[in-house]
């Protein structure tokens, strides 16, 4: 090209950080055009053309109703001020009239991401233990076994002057419902105070103990495990929508652009209602806030995945790494370089981008600027703790079981006890939660 002068239109969207390619300590900042700088300047030394940059602080949007683009890079591109768009962008619709795509695609994704939520965000913890077949059997065998003891005791309470009779012993009396107590105390591993007086009765009572201890042993395993287990519930942006995850926006021109154009109902709504809700201060965050909401809470961050992962690697702790999950919102294809419409460049610039590719200097760009998926080294052995919510089925049937009228104590069956003990509970989940279940 013969020093041909070829001018270049950046996208620097964050300007408080030094735009310095050979500072990798920033090099999550402005990634997407710190990743094509040295690619372009390579490309363009190759054709010896003399380069020019512009710097810019948007890629330049059109208005709804307007004809042209107003400023940033696009606006370079569109009046000529700029042959090459140094940072890359999305495929639509506006753009391709005055722009054409001529690199390969980058590896620049903008998704949600967020950790995947505890099991017991989503179920029940006490109810997964076992398989509804092994519920079913264990019920059976439970009322089975109770009423054989219940009449066993019958018989005892028929013949009960054969037996001798033990002033520190309370024998099973012949109802229904002492019988049933005994299950229970079986059940929950409590024991009774009562016991049968014949020798089958207590050949009943100890298959019943033996029963449930096993049952009880294994029961406790699972639920150990259950609390560190975590769900994959939420995988696509229906779940976003329907979930209690919270979501935050990085702050960033692009997001805020295709955030509020969004017209497909389900992302929309996930706009209005959990982005940008009326009434509330709209969700858009710097990149470190929205990562310590995402490692401290239920909470997905929307983000460009290399510049967030490069933030993950240094502030999450090596086990809180695992189950992180990525949710496409903005459904486009990978970005890639743009060039001004009908430039006479443009064969030149497109063979020399393909060059640069099979080279392999732009595959060492790629490992240089853009972070991984951190890997997951140590997904056990970890500390987990227990939050109100694990246990919120268990503070449910103690709520229930204080309104029962058996309790002999008033105030304990009054409804402004269960009322102030509800309040109680609800206040304890909104501080671990953030909301009242």
């Amino acid at each position: 090209m013969m020093g041909t002068n070829f001018t270049v239109s950046y996208v620097v969207a964050k300007p408080d950080y030094p735009f310095d390619v050979t500072d990798y300590r920033y090099r999550h900042i402005d990634n997407y055009s710190k990743l094509n700088y040295n690619t372009i300047s390579y490309l363009l030394e190759m054709l010896n053309f003399t380069t020019i940059f512009i710097q810019r602080d948007s890629w330049g949007y059109k208005a709804p109703n307007a004809s042209h683009f107003e400023g940033g890079m696009f606006g370079d591109l569109e009046t000529g001020s700029a042959e090459l768009g140094g940072t890359v962008s999305y495929y639509t619709a506006d753009r391709l009239n005055i722009v054409e795509y001529v690199s390969i695609q980058s590896p620049i994704e903008v998704k949600f991401i967020l950790k995947a939520p505890p099991l017991s965000n989503v179920r029940n913890l006490f109810t997964l233990p076992f398989e509804a077949n092994v519920w079913f059997c264990l019920s059976l065998v439970s009322a089975v076994t109770v009423f054989i003891l219940y009449v066993v005791v019958m018989c005892e309470e028929k013949y009960r002057q054969n037996f001798k009779k033990y002033d520190i012993v309370e024998y099973i009396k012949p109802k229904f419902l002492d019988v049933a107590m005994v299950q229970i105390g079986c059940c929950t591993q409590q024991g009774s105070d009562t016991e049968p007086r014949s020798s089958s009765g207590r050949i009943i009572l100890l298959i019943m103990l033996l029963l449930m201890m096993f049952f009880y042993t294994a029961y406790s395993a699972s639920i150990v495990v259950l609390l560190q287990s975590t769900s994959n519930s939420i995988t696509t942006v229906y779940d976003l929508l329907y979930s209690k995850i919270e979501l935050g926006v990085e702050d960033i021109v692009y997001s805020r652009y295709y955030f509020e154009s969004q017209q497909e109902p389900v992302r929309k709504a996930i706009y209005d209602t959990k982005v940008a809700a009326k009434g509330r201060k709209a969700n858009f965050m710097s990149m470190q806030i929205g990562i310590k909401k995402m490692r401290d809470e239920f909470f997905a961050f929307h983000a460009e995945t290399s510049a967030a992962y490069k933030v993950v690697m240094d502030l999450f702790q090596e086990h809180e790494k695992c189950g992180l999950t990525e949710i496409d919102y903005l459904n486009h294809f990978r970005p890639t370089i743009t060039m001004r419409k009908k430039s006479p460049f443009k064969d030149h610039i497109k063979v020399g981008f393909r060059k640069i590719h099979e080279s392999g200097i732009h595959h060492r760009q790629i490992n240089r600027i853009c972070s991984k998926k951190p890997q997951c080294t140590s997904q056990r052995g970890t500390f987990v703790n227990v939050g109100f919510i694990d246990a919120y089925f268990p503070i449910l049937i103690f709520c229930i079981a204080t309104s029962s009228p058996v309790n002999s104590l008033f105030f304990y069956q009054s409804p402004l006890f269960i009322y102030y003990l509800t309040l109680f509970v609800g206040a304890i989940e909104f501080c671990d939660r953030g909301e009242v279940a």
